[in-house]
This record gives C-alpha cells, sequence and structure tokens, in this order.
C-alpha cells in the first residue's frame, strides 16, 4: 500500500494509540480535541464502530465527545498493556468506565497507520 509504514521500526504503535486514546476519546476541551485529530489522523480518516462508519476528522471529534457527554464527567478510557503493532497495522487494548467505579466496557483499538499517522480506526468492543 502506499503510504504504508512497512516495518515496526517506522512506527511508535503505542505512543500513537495512546495518545489517541487520551487526547481524542479522553479529551473534553474540543479545541484540544480537534487540534488532537489533527496531529494524529489523516486528512480524511475512517472510523468504525460498531454501530456505524464514521468519516472525517470533524465527524470523529464530534463522536467522541458525544461519547464523553454519555456517560459523564469522570469516566474514562485507559490503556491496557503496551500497544503492539506492524506493517501499518496496531493494536491496544483498553477498558473504560468511571474514575473510581467498575470497569463498563473492554475492548481494543485497531488502527491503521499510513505516514506516521491513523488512516482507519475500528473500535472493537468485547462482549459483556
Amino acid at each position: 500500500m502506499k503510504g504504508c509504514d512497512m516495518t515496526t521500526q517506522d512506527t511508535d504503535f503505542d505512543h500513537l494509540l495512546r495518545a489517541n486514546l487520551e487526547r481524542v476519546f479522553n479529551e473534553r476541551d474540543e479545541d484540544k480535541r480537534r487540534a488532537a485529530i489533527a496531529e494524529l489522523f489523516v486528512e480524511e480518516p475512517v472510523m468504525y464502530e460498531p454501530t456505524g462508519v464514521v468519516q472525517g476528522r470533524s465527524e470523529i471529534s464530534r463522536v467522541a465527545g458525544e461519547l464523553l457527554n454519555q456517560f459523564g464527567p469522570t469516566f474514562r478510557f485507559v490503556p491496557d498493556g503496551v500497544a503492539v503493532g506492524h506493517h501499518g497495522l496496531g493494536r491496544l487494548a483498553w477498558h473504560a468506565g468511571p474514575e473510581q467505579g467498575p470497569v463498563a466496557v473492554t475492548g481494543a483499538d485497531v488502527a491503521q497507520i499510513e505516514s506516521g499517522k491513523i488512516s482507519r480506526l475500528w473500535v472493537l468492543l468485547n462482549p459483556q
């Protein structure tokens, strides 16, 4: 694939996927979230969620903001372990819930990386 990083040395998968979790999906400030998306994602990214497909940076920001608003002010995503990847594909497991409460959901983000940025993101939820 054109623009696809071909070895694990080309991309810091852990840094990129943790930054996505913290700076996009845990960020409640819309301006900061949009700036992070511009830094971490290609110009026209696609995110695949269990309930639909989200296209574009502004839509990803909107969905992340709505998710945080829906689950309350202390809801957070927390990485589980270290992200792994190679040949332009990375995976980071996570859990989420209220900061002092029980885990509400677990899953993983799987990302296709092109030129050091996320081009496609699959949000995979574990069965409850």
